[in-house]
């Protein structure tokens, strides 16, 4: 039930964004929902009110997984989310208040506000992706990002919760909670992991297993779980899964997807069909003509992103765009570059680009890599050879580049 201030708010802040949008200063969802909340500061909760909620957070991979629930859930009515990715506290406000008849709700969250986010929405479900650094000067610690959800979920016993069991952080946060559905999702990134969350000893790893040296904490047991054609669920579950998104990565979002569409009442072969049906996101993953060249967009944020972006790339294209930013949305110290293994693309036409392409010239460098330094993205995409290009970019060069591509 929307109070009559939380009305006023809803109107004012659908008011900015018919301003924003006919002023074409940009879609407006941000600033309708600033308006929205600075006039009632309840109005979040308000929205979330009656609705059965999904809130899916990690470090990556939000947007995707998000995007495949919403798909999922679909069968069982209408979803109000987040589909453009706008992840804190006025972007929640603009998606659920864009359907506020929906009963479902998918939405992504920065995992800095999930807290006070679930003491909002009351969610059912909550899906716990993955935690590495990230934007270093405003995430900060990442065992502190682990603890402050740890908290956050203890105050909701009754939500479900959707774990990667593969991840370290992830499974501290949810391993007192009381309803975990875990998933082995996959971890390939064990850098901001090598210390147990709760005793600060050495993480053992073996094959797929680990465990604390210090405690009684270990990688559980998973009730989901996949591999190259299958995936696989309780009581023997067994389902076929071919995806039209690329890489392991997301063969694992698409397990903890699934896993969550099934936590709230879905059938989880068409669950499957919904997740697979998913070929992009917010530009993410699609092929466009520029010129003589079909490019692919990959986008890739932080080390463990750069990891598995890099991963998808082909080696037989013509060429290989990599364009690095480093505004406030990238996180403005750029020394992860250090952590990204680019050695392997010998061979391989590479072109640094992007604001900071001259920080990113200086570690293909050192990499060993062979390169060419063209700050224009576009630029750069034109100086490839002709034929299929792949362009892995980080958030802001990612948005610039989509923004002057779909200007034509």
């Amino acid at each position: 039930m929307i109070t009559a201030r939380g009305r006023l708010a809803l109107a004012a802040g659908a008011s900015a964004r018919w301003a924003s949008r006919i002023t074409g200063r940009g879609a407006g969802a941000m600033i309708g929902g600033l308006v929205a909340m600075t006039l009632d500061r309840s109005i979040l909760g308000q929205l979330g009110t009656g609705r059965r909620s999904v809130v899916v957070t990690g470090t990556n991979g939000k947007s995707t997984t998000t995007r495949m629930i919403a798909a999922a859930l679909r069968d069982l009515g209408p979803v109000a989310t987040n589909a453009e990715g706008a992840n804190m506290d006025a972007g929640l406000v603009a998606a659920l208040a864009a359907d506020r008849t929906a009963e479902l709700a998918a939405l992504e969250v920065d995992e800095m506000h999930v807290p006070h986010v679930a003491d909002a929405v009351s969610p059912t479900v909550v899906v716990l992706l993955n935690l590495s650094r990230d934007q270093l000067d405003r995430v900060g610690e990442i065992n502190a990002v682990e603890r402050a959800l740890r908290t956050g979920l203890a105050r909701h016993p009754q939500t479900v919760v959707v774990a990667n069991c593969d991840d370290v952080l992830m499974t501290s946060a949810a391993y007192d909670c009381p309803n975990v559905v875990w998933v082995a999702a996959g971890g390939g990134w064990a850098g901001d992991s090598v210390s147990c969350p709760r005793s600060g000893e050495v993480i053992d790893r073996r094959d797929d297993h680990w465990s604390s040296t210090g405690c009684d904490f270990a990688r559980p047991t998973p009730q989901w779980w996949f591999d190259d054609d299958s995936l696989y669920g309780p009581d023997g579950l067994v389902l076929p899964m071919r995806l039209a998104l690329p890489g392991t990565v997301n063969r694992g979002n698409a397990a903890q997807a699934v896993a969550a569409a099934v936590a709230l009442g879905a059938d989880p072969v068409k669950a499957v069909a919904a997740v697979s049906s998913v070929d992009e996101v917010a530009g993410r993953y699609k092929s466009v003509q520029v010129g003589q060249h079909t490019v692919r967009m990959l986008l890739a944020k932080n080390p463990a992103g750069w990891q598995e972006a890099l991963s998808m790339v082909d080696h037989r294209a013509a060429g290989v765009v990599i364009a690095v930013n480093g505004q406030v949305p990238d996180g403005e110290d750029l020394s992860w570059l250090w952590d990204v293994r680019f050695e392997h693309f010998e061979g391989v036409h590479v072109v640094a680009a992007g604001e900071r392409g001259t920080d990113l010239a200086v570690r293909l460098g050192y990499a060993g890599v062979q390169h060419t330094l063209v700050h224009d993205t576009l630029a750069a995409i034109a100086s490839c050879p002709p034929g299929p290009v792949e362009v892995v970019a980080n958030y802001t060069a990612f948005l610039q580049l989509q923004r002057r591509l779909d200007r034509g």
